[in-house]
């Protein structure tokens, strides 16, 4: 007969199956695409701009709309605001993998960044609802390793599936669908009690904040987000499709090797941070950054393109 204490970690484990379920979605609706830039810009006869913007309409809704849905999340409940939020993610994105006209791609892509702006943030809640102490901190990192372990292989088989047609890769949010009823059966959060007034929520938000410390802390999430998401995810494929004809797979396999140094990098961080101090290795990471870009215009032959990818990942693993 199962006890209390069974029946208690059974349900744990499923919340947290489906939290890195959740986590798998959040990173999804980028690097999954990106190795099809370059084919999809011959298709549909795109300009860089027009495909840099498929990524700027998807992201904007976060930036704008995350820290309302946590206050939303906060006041009530944090399935209320995941359900619809997975829902819309995944029948807007996997409807991309329809959509023959950029204007129509371009609203499906903004639709599917709202549905997506509160996956990134609700994961980590939940985790923090969920466990405590050291058991929270582990399952951060698992998260974290998660996290990196999509990061790496999205690329990897949105480049594959491109192989077959560009607009394949774009039908992978479809599974947040199922992953939508999963939640709704099967996750058992505690949901939070707070009846605190907007205007009070958010006074005392900012006082968390506004110190020095903290605000330098998210210019440089900010810069790093521009970094990422404006030079690498988005022009870089559409560098090596134009100046090298690098196929799908091959940007996925250049792009995988970036993730996997990130994941490598970051396992060690608690060993590099005993060592070193963590505002030098801001500033490492940063000049790291610089390098890498740097060393990409003189690369000569596509396979030395792991060179630059690498460094960028450890780089990234520090940053993080």
């Amino acid at each position: 007969m199962e006890t209390e204490k069974t029946a208690q970690k059974k349900t744990l484990d499923i919340n947290l199956a489906i939290i890195f379920g959740i986590t798998l979605m959040a990173v999804l609706g980028v690097s999954s695409i990106t190795p099809v830039f370059p084919q999809m810009m011959r298709e549909l006869n795109l300009t860089d701009k027009q495909v840099a913007l498929l990524i700027t309409v998807f992201t904007l809704p976060g930036a704008v709309l995350t820290p309302f849905l946590g206050i939303a999340a906060d006041r009530f409940g944090r399935k209320r605001i995941l359900l619809p939020s997975l829902l819309l993610f995944g029948v807007a994105g996997g409807a991309c993998g329809f959509a023959r006209d950029y204007t129509v791609l371009l609203l499906l892509r903004f639709l599917q960044g709202i549905g997506g702006a509160a996956l990134g943030s609700l994961n980590t809640t939940i985790i923090g609802d969920l466990y405590e102490g050291l058991q929270r901190v582990r399952t951060m990192g698992l998260n974290a390793s998660v996290l990196s372990i999509g990061t790496a292989f999205y690329p990897l088989i949105g480049g594959g599936l491109a192989t077959i047609a560009w607009y394949y890769p774009f039908l992978l949010p479809w599974l947040a669908v199922p992953l939508c009823l999963v939640v709704l059966k099967y996750l058992k959060n505690p949901e939070p009690k707070n009846n605190q007034a907007l205007g009070s929520y958010l006074r005392s938000a900012w006082q968390a904040v506004k110190t020095r410390e903290v605000l330098g802390v998210f210019i440089s999430g900010i810069l790093i987000f521009i970094i990422l998401y404006g030079s690498y995810l988005t022009y870089f494929s559409i560098f090596l499709g134009k100046i090298f004809a690098a196929s799908p797979f091959m940007i996925g396999l250049i792009m995988f090797s970036t993730s996997i140094s990130t994941a490598a990098f970051s396992s060690q961080l608690h060993k590099i941070n005993s060592r070193f101090n963590k505002k030098n290795l801001l500033m490492l990471g940063f000049a790291g950054y610089a390098a890498s870009f740097f060393l990409i215009p003189f690369i000569p032959q596509i396979w030395l393109f792991f060179i630059p990818t690498i460094l960028l990942g450890a780089v990234q693993g520090l940053n993080i």
